[in-house]
């Protein structure tokens, strides 16, 4: 079915990207959506993200009318129209300072002592050797040269997200700089309804080749350290007691066991999201890769933002289990996306958000490794180092990743302690 016969509505945008996080939910799916009224959901929900959250990709609002395009529609833009509607394209963010950016902070050297039992390294083939979830012939998955890779592909992308202003009513766009090509990727049943289209539209522009290039240096490996230790906890395969230590073994899984095993064979399709992004009949969108990407608008959605079509991951969600470049790729669209009311955690990191008083009353008002927590995951409110704590081994792959890069982060609050969600 073309996808731009296909509604969307705003209860969806509001739910859009809501990804289940962490060994808690493995084994079954979370509820992932919030209460119909609220307006304070835990899972992303493209926002313009206003007041004294900022953020250095974002451009400032500008007046649109709202696109010419339907969805799933593309457009070729010349060099007026990118200025005007795209802020441009920035030199310093485009596809070939990937490598640069990512050689700069953390050398391959480092980066392979520091995960030696990362799916389909050598040592990895040694543990799996008969073990139910061994594949002779898996791939590096988490290799270095896939995180190059991955960082070099999204920075080749923009989204922009068009909201009626005092509505939740929007449309995004994706732009492939490279192309110069523009795509409506979404957009809200009501968007150009009667009731609201004279509303003017708040454009917000995300630069994903932002992506460890803003900030200083000291910044910039922060970020990538705290990139690398949550995708770790999410995927850490150690235990106390593990060979090498609990924290050689980050990067272990790349897909949610219970799904893939078949002791949970829910299909993860939301049926409020179905007729926009329709599960493929006898595919399963159970977690998979580094933030395991889970259910079915969340595979059509990331699927629009990487290809401009949301049926290449719907009909092939496997993919992102068997492809390490598409599943950083996945990773980083969600670490680089405001959510409302959570700010990015790139902008978290690299000092460009600023807590405002809510923020700060609910013990949110220390940017830093701690707060991306929160961002990523709400569950983990209020908890320190202490045996058992998941953001034990989150904080210990922090520690270890930054000091390796020579970075000091002493007073950097790095637990959730006092913490409230967002």
């Amino acid at each position: 079915m073309p996808i731009a016969k296909l509604p969307l509505s705003s209860k969806l945008l509001r739910r859009s990207l809501c990804l289940t996080l962490g060994a808690a939910l493995l084994a079954a799916p979370l509820s992932v959506f919030a209460a119909e009224t609220s307006t304070q959901n835990t899972g992303i929900g493209f926002t313009s993200n206003t007041g004294s959250h900022t953020q250095s990709h974002v451009a400032a609002p500008v007046q649109f009318t709202g696109s010419p395009l339907a969805v799933g529609e593309h457009r070729l833009l010349n060099r007026q129209d990118i200025v005007r509607e795209w802020d441009d394209i920035d030199p310093d963010y485009l596809p070939e300072k990937a490598m640069e950016a990512v050689k700069a902070l953390l050398p391959e050297k480092d980066f392979e002592e520091l995960f030696p039992y990362r799916l389909g390294s050598e040592e990895w083939f040694k543990v799996a050797q008969g073990k139910e979830y061994y594949k002779a012939d898996q791939s590096d998955y988490f290799s270095y040269d896939n995180l190059i890779d991955a960082v070099t592909e999204v920075s080749n992308l923009k989204i922009k997200i068009g909201t009626r202003i005092g509505t939740t009513s929007q449309e995004i766009h994706r732009l492939d700089k490279e192309a110069k090509v523009e795509t409506l990727v979404l957009r809200s049943a009501d968007f150009n309804s009667d009731e609201i289209r004279s509303k003017p539209i708040e454009t917000v522009i995300v630069d994903f080749g932002t992506f460890l290039k803003e900030g200083f240096k000291k910044d910039r490996k922060r970020e990538l350290a705290a990139f690398l230790a949550n995708l770790s906890h999410e995927t850490g395969g150690g235990w106390s007691g593990a060979p090498g230590g609990e924290l050689r073994w980050g990067l272990f899984w790349n897909e949610n066991i219970a799904g893939r095993t078949g002791a949970n064979m829910d299909a993860f399709v939301d049926p409020d999201s179905a007729a926009l992004f329709p599960g493929t009949p006898g595919k399963r969108y159970y977690g998979r890769g580094p933030i395991m990407l889970s259910w079915n608008f969340n595979y059509g959605l990331f699927s629009s933002i990487i290809y401009g079509d949301k049926s290449v991951l719907l009909n092939n969600p496997e993919q992102v289990a068997q492809d390490g470049k598409l599943g950083y790729m996945t990773a980083i669209l969600f670490w680089m996306t405001p959510q409302n009311p959570k700010p990015s955690a790139h902008d978290v990191m690299v000092g460009r958000w600023k807590p405002n008083t809510e923020d700060k009353l609910k013990g949110l008002g220390k940017p830093g490794f701690g707060v991306t927590i929160m961002v990523l995951n709400g569950l983990e409110a209020n908890l320190g180092e202490t045996e058992g704590s998941p953001v034990l081994r989150r904080a210990g792959h922090y520690r270890e990743i930054t000091q390796r890069m020579g970075i000091d982060i002493s007073g950097e609050k790095v637990n959730t302690l006092n913490m409230k969600p967002f």
